[in-house]
């Protein structure tokens, strides 16, 4: 079609009608056919479609009777590669023309139709247009309104699609429940390469069902989950599912909030994983703990080459941790930190200089020199405390300390002479401490000091350390154990999205004893059966007729010197041979009446004879002896008498 004929309206772009009753008749015939064609599903298009039909004229039919206006940009890009419908306003309906037009495609690779509020339906159409051509590899469905139902669509359409690689779908308002769909279609989908769920709502669950999804994918290589909500228990689950993907390389979740404890979960991935390349985590609320919780990881990691962390509430010291990670792994892949936000200041730019000269593809973005490491405040010492450690190192009391000032032996000194005193003396007290120290002695200015009134304040002392200690004993306590239980979900985690089939035993585990039991091979009854019955032939009544049995010894091979042959008389010879011959069974007995005799013939040593000495010798001679002391003794008894 010409560029003029485009900027017709939809009724000059119907066919119009002429006065010949026969063309009028087949232009009726024509429209009916479309009618037929946009009523139909469109995945079955394909033999609908008439060979003569056009993809432009197939569209602006479509168009007609789904009462749409055609897209001139669609029909001036026809046959093109790439088709760039972006900020069209499609709607449902326009994504059903679409569809059509699709169906029998066979050059467009690549379909950009974000922000077209195409919504569940459009997308729908577009499915079903997928599951028929195969042409179309990259997708674009970003800000379109698909939501839960939109998902599922989708999700069923990866189950069949083969020639999607990359697809995106941004901003569609997917729930964190949504994330099931996919865990399900990707976990059979290998051939899509690239994933952008970007701008959605996936949160705790959703970080579970994502989490399942990379575990079970062999095939996304770059993923993007930017602008979600990925924190806490979904951070952490998704972690456990990163840990155990063998083909991600590219990694992008900024903004999601991912905190200290996912820099934790993360760290421990990064120790199992060998794949990932790039890893973008600006703005996700981590501090210099959750840099140095990361850090653990990139120790024991050697693929990773890009570290992202801008805008993250980053000091000198976290960055100072991230390049000594750097200088000491020597394996360290690294070639990018972005911390763009971040001032350092002279000795972080010294050590950077330094460890470059070792790696010199190094490239470490900062905001600039201006920062510095905030000092902590001096941590406030009781003077109290101070006197008591004095004294605990000289093994003195505090009577002895307060004697020396009290040389009348009243308790009380002036409040001069206890300060001249204090001052003279090796205790390691300023100025202002000792003056606080009296103040807290003297609470009502009577100039005096009583040795009750130390005596007590060293009792609130010892008080308020202990206090003091528990309170950090406690903290330390629930960090410890909020790390714990991250460390516990995660494994969990790792637990539940690790296939069984491939868990992998480690190169310590006990393996089986070659010596002990074998287990029976699932053989079927029947072949066991006939293994049974062809190994007990060789001792039926035909061959025991011979004159040499040969019996093997267990564990020797045949032909061996311990192979022993018996010499033994024809056994069977005075059995009555059967007048007529039949073909005998696998074990070559005929059915007898007595079992026994039957027992006796099958066993292949029932019967044999050896030359052993007689048995019967020993127990005669005994009875001789025995006949010989009855004798003697009777004689004795007569003598006796």
């Amino acid at each position: 079609m010409k560029d003029d004929g485009l900027s017709l309206s939809l009724d000059s772009l119907s066919l119009s009608r002429h006065e010949d009753p026969h063309q009028l008749l087949l232009e009726e015939e024509e429209e009916e056919e479309i009618e037929d064609v946009c009523v139909c599903p469109v995945s079955e298009l394909k033999p609908v479609v008439r060979q003569d039909l056009s993809t432009e004229q197939l569209y602006l039919q479509a168009c007609k009777l789904v009462r749409v206006i055609p897209v001139r940009f669609f029909l001036r890009n026809l046959g093109c590669v790439t088709i760039n419908l972006n900020h069209h306003g499609l709607g449902p309906l326009g994504g059903k023309a679409l569809a059509i037009a699709l169906v029998t495609d066979m050059h467009t690779t690549t379909l950009e139709l974000a922000d077209n509020f195409l919504q569940a339906e459009g997308a729908r159409y577009l499915m079903e247009m997928l599951r028929a051509n195969f042409t179309i590899q990259n997708l674009n469905l970003s800000d379109n309104h698909l939501q839960a139902a939109g998902a599922q669509c989708v999700a069923k359409m990866l189950l069949e699609n083969i020639s999607i690689k990359s697809l995106k779908l941004a901003g569609n308002k997917f729930t964190e429940d949504d994330g099931k769909w996919f865990a399900e279609a990707f976990s059979s989908n290998y051939r899509v390469k690239e994933l952008d769920l970007s701008h959605n709502q996936f949160s705790g669950r959703g970080g579970e069902h994502l989490g399942q999804m990379i575990a079970n994918n062999d095939g996304l290589e770059v993923l993007d989950l930017s602008w979600n909500h990925l924190r806490m228990k979904g951070a952490v689950a998704f972690c456990a599912g990163l840990k155990v993907n063998t083909t991600l390389k590219h990694l992008n979740l900024s903004w999601n909030g991912f905190g200290n404890e996912g820099a934790l979960a993360l760290g421990e991935a990064l120790k199992f994983n060998n794949t990932l390349v790039h890893l973008d985590l600006n703005n996700n609320r981590i501090t210099d703990e959750g840099a140095s919780l990361l850090c653990k990881g990139l120790e024991a990691n050697d693929t990773l080459r890009v570290l992202q962390l801008a805008y993250n509430s980053l000091t000198v010291e976290g960055a100072l941790t991230l390049v000594n990670v750097v200088k000491n792994t020597p394996k360290t892949a690294i070639e990018e930190i972005n911390i763009c936000n971040v001032l350092v200041n002279e000795n972080f730019v010294q050590l950077l200089e330094l460890i470059c000269q070792e790696h010199p593809s190094l490239e470490v973005q900062y905001g600039g020199v201006g920062g510095f490491i905030a000092k902590k405040p001096r941590k406030r010492i009781d003077p109290m405390k101070v006197i008591q450690d004095y004294l605990d190192q000289r093994k003195l009391r505090l009577w002895d300390f307060f004697r020396n000032i009290d040389k009348d032996g009243t308790m009380r000194v002036p409040v001069v002479d206890f300060r001249k005193a204090v001052q003279q003396s090796s205790i390691p007290l300023e100025r202002f401490q000792i003056e606080e120290l009296i103040q807290r002695l003297d609470r009502d200015r009577t100039g005096i000091v009583d040795y009750r009134g130390l005596a007590d304040t060293r009792k609130q002392m010892m008080r308020d350390h202990r206090r003091q200690l528990r309170k950090v004993e406690s903290r330390q306590k629930k960090e410890k154990q909020k790390s714990d239980r991250i460390l516990k979900t995660f494994e969990s985690a790792v637990e539940a999205v690790t296939p069984r089939s491939s868990m992998i035993i480690s190169p310590g585990a006990a393996k089986e004893d070659s010596s002990g039991p074998q287990h029976f091979s699932a053989t079927p009854l029947s072949s066991w059966h006939h293994i049974i019955m062809s190994n007990s032939s060789r001792y039926s009544v035909n061959n025991m007729n011979s004159e040499h049995v040969h019996l093997p010894l267990i564990g020797n091979p045949s032909g061996s010197p311990d192979m022993r042959s018996y010499s033994q008389p024809n056994l069977f010879a005075s059995i009555p041979k059967p007048s007529s011959r039949k073909p005998t069974s696998a074990q070559g007995l005929h059915s007898t009446s007595n079992p026994s005799v039957a027992s006796s013939k099958l066993s292949p040593t029932a019967n044999l004879t050896r030359s052993r000495p007689a048995l019967n010798t020993e127990p005669s001679g005994k009875a001789k002896g025995k006949g010989k002391k009855k004798k003697t003794k009777k004689r004795k008894d007569e003598m006796a008498k």
